[in-house]
């Protein structure tokens, strides 16, 4: 039964927020107004002329201050119910008069007390609006709280999850740094040694070449790693660009002695300020790749060139071209997937490109030309760098 009455309060309660805000308070007073006229009408049959009306019509007033919006409706309904307790239920009946002892102060009493009674019922509207409005700030406080901490707890696991997989790269590489050094420096020995069979001697070539790509492999992971994490600090100083990129060149060189590679350089001296080491890298990086995944070895490009206030390092090549798949890793920076055209270290490589060239505030961009090949291309910022 009370789940009843409370479902049906509730529906009647939306039904009435329904109605315009002026015309349900004046409903709600007109109501029960016309409640307390009826009330004292019964009353007044029983008690004569100590119907205790003004204390039906003082109840009303609170019931309309308690359900309508303001103060003037508990005033206005106070006014009228002292008019008709005057007309209706004070001797001389039907009319308005003053005249009975004591009545206009009873009438102003009544009218000051329901006054003061709208005022505090007001109050306690107010006060009970605001609680609720606390109440729903204070909720959503809590949920944006908690929404906080979740987010702070997600990103901790993730920086933790990336702290231990750069720490396990840097063991990792660091540990097979030296045993790859040995074997390479062990297989040059023997490459030397003039008892080594023709069989044997292109085993050894291809095992110290393998040797080679893995400790160049190793570093990339090592410079990726100290990068991202800060470890290694650039040193930046004032360089040519021309010079670091002869001894990447002349570098690329002695490791593939069968390759063409032909130099470009600008008219102008770039002098700007780098880590010569690290941009060193990038160069021999991207010659390696080009070299190595191009599947071109004869028409291969360096070529460095001003391009407003950037010097501008492009390695070009002839060969079968990037892949969409490349292509979209590169603008995204993330790994290259594993296809014909990114085969073992050319992901980390040019991850370590990226990396290198954002530390020195340039960029980096890779892309197909006409009609073959690849073009990567990579800017420094020069100022007013050349001489």
């Amino acid at each position: 039964m009370s789940e009843r009455m409370e479902t049906l309060y509730r529906w009647l309660d939306v039904q009435v927020h329904r109605l315009p805000a002026i015309p349900r308070n004046l409903g709600v007073m007109a109501l029960f107004l016309c409640a307390a006229y009826y009330a004292s009408s019964i009353l007044i049959t029983h008690t004569g002329g100590e119907n205790n009306s003004a204390l039906v019509f003082v109840l009303a007033v609170a019931l309309i201050s308690l359900l309508t919006s303001g103060y003037a409706y508990g005033i206005a309904a106070s006014i009228i119910g002292a008019l008709c307790i005057n007309v209706y239920f004070m001797e001389p009946y039907e009319s308005f008069s003053l005249s009975r002892t004591g009545y206009p102060l009873a009438m102003l009493s009544m009218v000051a007390i329901s006054c003061v009674i709208c005022a505090l019922t007001a109050r306690v509207k107010k006060q009970a609006t605001e609680a609720v409005r606390r109440e729903k700030k204070a909720k959503a406080l809590y949920e944006q709280n908690e929404r906080l901490n979740a987010e702070k707890a997600a990103i901790q696991i993730q920086s933790d999850r990336i702290s231990i997989r750069e720490s396990i790269l840097r063991a990792v590489s660091h540990d097979l740094r030296t045993p790859l050094t040995s074997i390479s420096g062990a297989v040059s020995v023997l490459l030397a040694s003039p008892e080594v069979s023709e069989k044997n001697l292109m085993m050894l070539s291809d095992i110290k070449r393998d040797a080679d790509s893995l400790i160049i492999m190793v570093e990339n992971l090592l410079s990726v790693t100290r990068i991202q994490d800060g470890t290694m600090p650039l040193k930046m100083r004032e360089e040519m660009l021309e010079e670091v990129a002869g001894d990447a060149l002349l570098a690329t060189r002695r490791r593939f002695p069968d390759c063409h590679v032909e130099l470009n350089l600008s008219e102008d001296i770039l002098y700007l300020p780098m880590d010569p080491l690290l941009i060193r890298q990038v160069i021999v990086n991207l010659l390696e790749n080009a070299i190595r995944h191009s599947g071109d070895r004869e028409h291969i490009t360096l070529h460095l060139y001003r391009q407003e206030d950037w010097a501008v390092v492009e390695v070009r090549d002839q060969g079968r071209g990037l892949s969409p798949e490349v292509l979209q890793a590169i603008q995204a920076g993330q790994a290259m997937p594993l296809s014909g055209d990114a085969t073992r270290g050319m992901g980390i490589g040019l991850s370590v490109c990226q990396s290198i060239i954002k530390a020195h505030g340039g960029f980096f961009t890779a892309g197909n030309h006409q009609p073959k090949g690849a073009v990567f291309r990579f800017g420094l910022p020069a100022g007013g760098g050349t001489r």
